[in-house]
């Protein structure tokens, strides 16, 4: 494949990924999507050239240019991963068609929908139901699209994905009154499970767990020095992540396809 097109998709993705910022930020707040940037310290308009995906921070060595305040680490990291996702997607469901193009499209949308919900859950340590359920009835209508365009009707495991695979949440959320997690997590999981297919979303859904459990524990042994009782981490990156590793690669953390052959 041509590399000016995986660049191309980047780019695109860094300049989604900086709107997506702005999303990420802004809602719930009661501010509006429009309006010029600016620096949260100083109030400063931003010009276009402090507007650059990743270059702007590079070259403003990550700070304001009038009041010299840090500039969140969070804007680069959330601009580079949009475009490394977008290059991906565009790699593996490549527009070549009305189609493949309806695919594709799809991908991109949940990406941007899932990318707020990151943000958004690490900086409020909450998953705002509009998002989750915006994602699980796209996800869900997606599963009857077939890649002509035809309607095909999905096997009834992958048709009940979401609840089954959501279920362990939602039941440790019940059983715990709210203490042990939240249940925004659960409702995340059901348009992953619709977008995945049962028997990939299990292994998503246990792959999240081990990484955010490595991560976490390193994350308080090295950052905050011990082990934290009662720390809230917000588990809905690492399902997101877990979902797009099995999304790309295909691996079986558990294959249990074998109890279901029909």
């Amino acid at each position: 494949m041509n590399i000016l097109y995986l660049l191309f998709s980047f780019i695109l993705g860094t300049i989604i990924g900086s709107f997506l910022n702005v999303v990420g930020l802004r809602f719930n707040t009661g501010m509006t999507l429009s309006g010029r940037s600016k620096c949260f310290s100083c109030g400063k308009t931003l010009v276009w050239y402090e507007l650059i995906p990743l270059f702007s921070f590079i070259f403003q060595k990550g700070s304001c240019r009038k009041c010299g305040s840090k500039i969140s680490f969070q804007y680069p990291i959330v601009e580079f991963i949009t475009g490394i996702l977008f290059a991906i997607i565009f790699y593996q469901y490549p527009p070549l068609d009305l189609a493949s193009s309806i695919h594709t499209l799809f991908y991109l949308i949940i990406t941007g929908i899932l990318i707020v919900i990151s943000i958004y859950d690490i900086k409020h340590k909450i998953i705002p139901d509009s998002l989750s359920y915006s994602f699980a009835i796209i996800a869900f209508l997606h599963m009857f699209i077939n890649s002509d365009l035809s309607f095909v009707i999905p096997k009834w495991y992958d048709l009940l994905s979401g609840p089954i695979v959501a279920f362990p949440l939602a039941f440790l959320w019940i059983i715990s009154k709210g203490k042990w997690l939240g249940l925004g997590d659960a409702k995340l999981l059901l348009g992953i499970g619709f977008t995945l297919g049962f028997f990939k979303a299990v292994s998503a859904f246990i792959l999240s767990f081990w990484i955010g459990a490595v991560v976490s524990i390193l994350w308080m042994y090295i950052v905050l020095k011990k082990l934290k009782r009662g720390y809230e981490i917000p588990f809905g990156p690492y399902l997101i992540l877990g979902m797009y590793i099995i999304l790309f690669t295909g691996i079986k953390i558990i294959d249990i396809s074998v109890l279901f052959s029909i």
